[in-house]
């Protein structure tokens, strides 16, 4: 049976969430494997809800539908934990389609085991916590927790290296943002590798 890893990102509107799925899939993709990334917005609003979804695999993927099982589930915004799905989107909640197996990993200054709680997944999965706001804010001087969140994944998963994150932003966003820009953001992807806290 073909298999995929499916990650799904959980955030809201301008924190970079559709950019962080796209970065990993072009990493991943930096590494020689197959992958998809894609987005799914609700209402057009700051602050709106926003999901995105990505598929990696070592094989050509040919399933074009919305990840409902994610191996691993991504929350740039803690506030969206315990929230009811809104503006229509389909699913939504959180937690939906976790198993023993799902990696949970949040940005949150809190312990794994205190998001454990909050998420109400006894028994399911594994939870990381990076305090990927603080992190954006001293590095990036904005609230753009999305790279560092990249950085824990990459220590998290070992779904890509950090070595090929870093090399992937900087040839592909050298033109878009200046070396300053360019080089806060691999500091700040370096500390979310360093700083991803786990359970126990």
């Amino acid at each position: 049976m073909e298999r995929y890893m499916e990650v799904r990102w959980h955030g809201r509107a301008q924190q970079g969430v559709v950019t962080a799925a796209k970065l990993l899939g072009e990493t991943a993709l930096r590494e020689g494997k197959f992958v998809q990334a894609f987005p799914e917005f609700g209402p057009e609003r700051m602050g709106a809800p926003v999901r995105a979804f990505n598929r990696i695999a070592e094989m050509p993927i040919r399933i074009h539908a919305q990840v409902k099982e994610p191996d691993i589930v991504i929350i740039i915004d803690p506030t969206l934990i315990g929230t009811e799905p809104t503006g229509g989107m389909e699913g939504g909640a959180i937690t939906d389609g976790t198993d023993e197996d799902t990696i949970f990993i949040v940005n949150s200054p809190r312990q794994p085991e205190e998001i454990r709680a909050e998420l109400d997944i006894d028994g399911k999965g594994r939870v990381y916590t990076v305090d990927a706001s603080r992190i954006s804010m001293e590095e990036l001087k904005r609230h753009m927790p999305n790279t560092p969140t990249l950085g824990a994944l990459a220590r998290v998963t070992g779904l890509i290296s950090l070595d090929s994150l870093v090399a992937n932003f900087s040839e592909n966003y050298s033109k878009k943002f200046s070396q300053k820009v360019i080089e806060a953001n691999i500091d700040a992807m370096k500390r979310g590798f360093q700083e991803v806290r786990e359970e126990g």
